[in-house]
């Protein structure tokens, strides 16, 4: 899969191609509008990520322009965050409306939804022994009974049953479910595991959430 970043932000714009290659994508940056229009309609893309405020071409005329030649999936990721904004990004016929800053889990989910046309359900299913997270839905249940989690749960929980069996340091946890500011020396990290253990595994004599001392956390079924 080829995504297309325009983003005029330097270590926006790198930190999206860094963290987006290294789930998986094949990933083109623009760092303006003009550049951006170019490529979107000289190569073909999956899906393109698109910021509002940019030079030369804004992010509202790209996306007026891209929509006369094809229907790519385009994903807004941009500091806009009024109503009216994500109502005439959806107008003008984004697909999706993402605000900065934003958690990298969440960015990723949100992409793998708009690259479904064509997929399988299935890969927007996850099982951890008798846990299933539905991304489509934003639904998890645990022996078949309802677990309400807040979004930032939503997104920890999504990451640990996506690489469940491997170790992931706080670092790693830090800077996919919360933005590429977030201060990883805190115990924020911490609390929200906690939180979702409370919610996960407190019920259950299946625990799934494990602490790796001295490094992270590791999601596995164990008694």
């Amino acid at each position: 899969m080829r995504i297309l970043i325009v983003e005029d932000d330097h270590s926006t714009g790198e930190y999206l191609r860094k963290g987006l290659g290294e789930a998986g994508y094949g990933v083109d940056l623009a760092r303006n509008g003009t550049d951006g229009l170019f490529m979107a309609l000289e190569q073909t893309y999956d899906l393109i990520v698109l910021d509002v405020m940019l030079p030369g071409l804004d992010g509202w005329q790209l996306i007026e322009i891209i929509r006369k030649k094809n229907d790519v999936p385009v994903l807004f990721l941009t500091a806009r965050d009024g109503v009216q904004d994500r109502i005439h990004g959806l107008e003008l016929g984004a697909d999706d409306y993402l605000i900065k800053p934003f958690s990298f889990t969440e960015l990723v989910l949100r992409i793998r939804t708009l690259l479904r046309r064509g997929v399988t359900r299935e890969e927007n299913d996850y099982w951890l022994a008798d846990l299933h997270l539905d991304v489509l839905r934003r639904k998890v249940t645990r022996r078949d009974l309802a677990v309400v989690l807040t979004n930032k749960e939503f997104a920890l929980l999504a990451l640990f049953v996506q690489r469940q069996g491997e170790v992931l340091s706080r670092t790693q946890i830090a800077s996919q479910v919360w933005d590429m500011n977030f201060d990883s020396d805190t115990n924020v990290v911490d609390v929200a595991v906690k939180r979702l253990r409370a919610k996960i595994d407190r019920p259950f004599e299946l625990k799934l959430i494990h602490t790796v001392r001295g490094i992270g956390y590791v999601c596995e079924p164990r008694q």
